[in-house]
């Protein structure tokens, strides 16, 4: 149970909020906001504080600007879509501190709404400076933390403003922290954990905690090709971090050792698509490196060649291949929890002439998986941006329980790491 206050939880009627929500959405050359479901979550906070007739200040980030005035980090796209989702005005100020922002809240009337400019321009956000903070904090009453994508940071507008100012939890943070840990620490078994994305360095954390706690843990991606290295198998041109060859090692020897001690499955690509260009209209083939069943099928009834299970030096491991993909959807059967955090293959590939890119394949298979497409619907976490975008854009974010908003917070907190922007805030 999330034990830091909520919005809920202080009387917030007629006074001035500042709200710290995370609209780091990608924007177009064009001014268009291609993917909104960042924007589309903070709007149950929103309405309730429009519901407290508050005066309602938001900050956020958005990217790393390279310079104080990078138009390709400002935050005024974000107001016109504000306006159009909450069919009111939501009016933009042009800095976050400082004389116009001071102004522009000064002139609000009670249920206004104002975006200041992104937080970021401002080299002291990020180094949690004081003083920067006090000014934040200066414009309202009372500060609302609920960009959950940020919470992982001590940055100024998520531990240093928490100093001078009453600060409360939004309904998004609270619903993150609570719907994760509830998964982590009491989920439904079997409980099966599929992990994806480049670097193990990234997630060596979580990747630990899952051999602690799952009952089932796939490991996919980019990142499952540091693995394959490690167990000296040959994967071409494929991406690996080569530096985290003895992480991989570590991981696998403590998974062997879970495994000996409960019923626990750590599970590695068998098999995958390989081709020489990453390109939709490229050649692929399906390698079998180690279950020797895709290729025995294939070359039925000659003997495969010893081309059939090897990599070779000039491809590309792109995609988890048929029966690895088979057996994860198997596994999924007789989970009740399912926490998925990055894709199985290169999602970002557009297809030609359907909607499913060329080496999307066995991500899709995840997807329909867990959406219960074989007969099991288990109950269903997506974290990642990655993830999130790929499924965004299938336009499936509401056929999943949760979706989280928050990349690297979300695999701290799964991890059992402590939040500084949830700390921060005061307790029930």
């Amino acid at each position: 149970m999330f034990t830091k206050k909520t919005v809920r939880d202080i009387d917030l009627h007629g006074k001035t909020v500042l709200l710290r929500a995370d609209y780091n959405v990608p924007v177009d050359t064009n001014g268009k906001i291609s993917d909104g479901y960042r924007i589309y979550q903070s709007l149950q906070t929103l309405k309730y504080l429009q519901s407290q007739k508050c005066k309602i200040v938001i900050c956020s980030h958005l990217g790393r600007p390279k310079s104080p005035t990078d138009p390709a980090c400002s935050l005024r796209p974000v107001a016109k879509k504000l306006t159009s989702l909450l069919k009111t005005p939501v009016t933009f100020v042009e800095d976050c501190v400082g004389a116009k922002a001071e102004t522009a809240v000064k002139n609000m009337k009670q249920g206004d709404i104002v975006l200041l400019e992104n937080l970021r321009y401002h080299p002291e956000e990020e180094a949690n400076d004081p003083t920067f903070a006090k000014q934040l904090a200066s414009l309202a009453e009372v500060f609302v933390q609920d960009g959950f994508g940020v919470v992982h940071r001590a940055h100024a507008s998520t531990d240093a403003v928490t100093k001078y100012i009453p600060s409360v939890a939004g309904l998004l943070l609270a619903q993150e922290v609570d719907v994760i840990t509830n998964a982590m620490s009491k989920p439904e078994r079997p409980l099966m954990a599929v992990i994806g994305g480049a670097k193990i360095a990234d997630k060596i954390g979580v990747l630990n905690r899952f051999i602690d706690i799952a009952d089932v843990l796939v490991v996919g991606g980019a990142m499952a090709n540091t693995f394959l290295l490690a167990k000296g198998l040959p994967i071409g041109k494929s991406k690996a971090e080569k530096e985290d060859i003895h992480l991989a090692q570590d991981i696998m020897k403590r998974a062997h050792i879970a495994a000996k001690q409960r019923n626990f499955v750590f599970y590695l690509p068998q098999d995958g698509v390989v081709a020489k260009k990453v390109d939709p209209k490229t050649t692929t083939r399906i390698v079998d490196w180690d279950a020797h069943v895709i290729a025995d099928i294939e070359q039925y009834p000659r003997k495969p060649s010893a081309r059939a299970s090897k990599v070779e030096e000039s491809e590309f491991i792109l995609d988890i291949g048929p029966f690895s993909s088979a057996f994860i959807s198997g596994a999924m059967q007789l989970c009740k929890t399912v926490i998925w955090n990055g894709s199985l293959g290169v999602t970002e590939i557009p297809a030609i002439h359907n909607p499913i890119g060329p080496f999307a394949h066995g991500t899709e298979q995840l997807v329909d998986a867990m959406l219960g497409s074989h007969g099991n619907r288990p109950f269903s976490i997506v974290g990642g941006g990655d993830t999130v975008g790929y499924i965004e854009n299938r336009q499936l974010t509401e056929n999943f329980n949760h979706v989280s908003t928050g990349g690297g917070a979300s695999l701290e907190l799964m991890s059992g790491k402590r939040l500084p922007g949830v700390e921060a805030l005061a307790n029930k």
